[in-house]
């Protein structure tokens, strides 16, 4: 492809080209200069971008420069302005990852905010967000290459987790656009959970938009896909019967140490609970649904524990330690339960050596129910002869029951999740409008100010503000009129029967007719100026 003087001026447009049309960096000295322009580090990134939009806006116009221009309009860096950027989920899931990797990618929720801005950073990643969760660790972007975008991304993970990019490839899982959407909205709805339509995971879902909101990188269509999940999780969970009997992961954690436990010791195991925050509030109501009259709760503070033992009825002991007094209670307890978010394991082969043998009543062994990620026991807890321990993979135990009605459930969720999809695409693709729209406006604004003016100067300087005042109505009146026709032909967003090609070549012949296609690309590139610059 011959390459005008005016592009070798503009190594941000040689980038978009190499970038967006794939060329072989051993085929032209062009290619060339775009692989080395890729290679460079984010600085330098952004200096070809704010260069980039200098040299578009401020250059004289000459006959180079027009050719230059309109050899990007027929280039694939034209096609940067043309088709969207895409929604991408790169995860790992109680499902494809064990819990021991899942614990050294796992983000706590304090650090959402500087993980989005991170990958924000990454050369092909516009907009993410983040769900980490005890049974998934998932990464939502928007990318403008998916095989790049998945690859920078890949490599992050890595670089925080500490696991090789080949074992994390071996594990993860990779979705796009329309299956990335369904996917989320199934998580949300809960029946990707290990536990079919469990409830806590919408509200992780509300969590990530809560602490998205205000964050650079938490954009347009990510932030979009999450609060629309959570539509999808409410009306699955109002119009079936998922949630119905439906057990929680602590509930689960319940019933797996019950069933470890001899049916005779049900009612005198004594019961420790580590950690009283959300997941360790279950628990206790759990252990009360099954008639568990007497616990140990050791927690940081005694307020939640206090709050808890007012909601809990009549007739049950919840005593509080502190947790200086942890390991003091572990001696005196046969099953515990734990919950924390800490970051260290609380248990350790050496702390649990140390302790007395359970009640004989239960054989003597210790249960340990770790429903934390990262682990609260650490996996050496199980070399002790007197200890067992279970965490989050083992529940799978517990849920393999009713697998046909819990089919049946998904089956009935599936049709709206379906239909909620098919919505979100049509919000996305009236997106894809927008830019033209606003350009297009613009542009007659221009022409209707210029023409306003004349006209008053024409009128001369005494005329009163009502009559000027008219002139200007009348204008925009004329105006809008005028634009009401092509606005309408832009329209996408699933109301009536025109289709998403009809009207992106509606935009394109608009983009043609007024030359909007070079503002649209300058837009883009000082919007991405802009973000990295913030």
């Amino acid at each position: 492809m011959a390459v005008s003087s005016a592009f070798v001026a503009c190594p941000k447009l040689e980038t978009l080209l190499n970038h967006h049309n794939h060329l072989s960096s051993s085929t032209t000295p062009f290619g060339l200069i775009g692989v080395h322009a890729l290679q460079r580090n984010s600085r330098s990134r952004r200096c070809l971008i704010q260069r980039a939009r200098c040299e578009l806006t401020d250059s004289a116009p000459n006959v180079a420069t027009m050719t230059a221009l309109e050899q990007l309009k027929n280039s694939a860096a034209d096609r940067y302005t043309k088709e969207r950027s895409s929604i991408v989920v790169i995860g790992l899931s109680i499902h494809t990852a064990p819990v021991e990797m899942r614990e050294k990618l796992a983000i706590p929720e304090a650090e959402w905010p500087r993980a989005i801005g991170e990958l924000c950073g990454l050369n092909h990643i516009e907009e993410a967000a983040v769900l980490s969760t005890c049974n998934r660790m998932e990464i939502y972007v928007l990318a403008l290459s998916q095989h790049r975008g998945v690859k920078e991304v890949t490599e992050w993970m890595s670089k925080t987790s500490g696991i090789p990019v080949s074992e994390i490839c071996q594990h993860r899982f990779l979705l796009y656009n329309n299956d990335a959407t369904q996917h989320i909205f199934e998580v949300s709805a809960g029946l990707d959970s290990l536990v079919l339509g469990e409830g806590q995971i919408l509200a992780q879902v509300k969590q990530v938009v809560k602490v998205g909101q205000g964050v650079n990188g938490f954009g347009r269509n990510i932030s979009g896909l999450f609060k629309h999940a959570i539509t999808v999780g409410k009306r699955v969970r109002t119009e079936t019967n998922i949630a119905a009997g439906a057990v929680s992961v602590s509930s689960a954690a319940v019933e797996l140490a019950l069933m470890k436990l001899p049916e005779s010791s049900h009612a005198s195991a004594r019961m420790l609970i580590i950690g009283a925050g959300k997941m360790g509030k279950l628990v206790i109501k759990h252990l009360v649904a099954k008639g568990c009259t007497r616990m140990v709760v050791v927690n940081r503070s005694e307020e939640r524990v206090v709050a808890i033992r007012d909601e809990i009825i009549s007739g049950v002991e919840i005593l509080y330690r502190p947790l200086d007094e942890m390991l003091a209670s572990a001696a005196e307890a046969d099953v515990i339960f734990t919950s924390t978010a800490s970051e260290t394991p609380l248990f350790l082969k050496g702390d649990v050596e140390t302790l007395p043998p359970a009640c004989p009543e239960i054989g003597g062994v210790r249960l340990f129910v770790d429903i934390s990620v990262p682990r609260n026991v650490g996996s050496c807890v199980n070399e002790v002869e007197t200890a067992r321990v279970y965490n989050v993979d083992d529940l799978k135990e517990v849920v393999a029951a009713n697998k046909e009605d819990r089919l049946r459930k998904a089956m009935e969720a599936q049709t709206i999740i379906a239909e909620e999809s098919n919505q979100f695409e049509a919000w996305r693709d009236s997106l894809e409008t927008v830019p033209t729209i606003k350009k297009l406006r613009a542009y007659a604004e221009r022409i209707r100010t210029a023409e306003l003016e004349k006209c008053m100067s024409k009128m001369g300087d005494d005329i009163n503000k009502k009559t000027t005042r008219a002139v200007d109505d009348l204008s925009r009146g004329i105006v809008n009129r005028f634009l009401h026709g092509p606005m309408q032909h832009l329209r996408c967003d699933g109301s009536d029967s025109r289709t998403l090609s009809e009207t992106l070549e509606n935009m394109h012949a608009l983009n043609r007719m007024y030359g909007l296609e070079k503002d649209i690309l300058e837009e883009k590139i000082k919007a991405m100026t802009s973000g990295q610059q913030k």
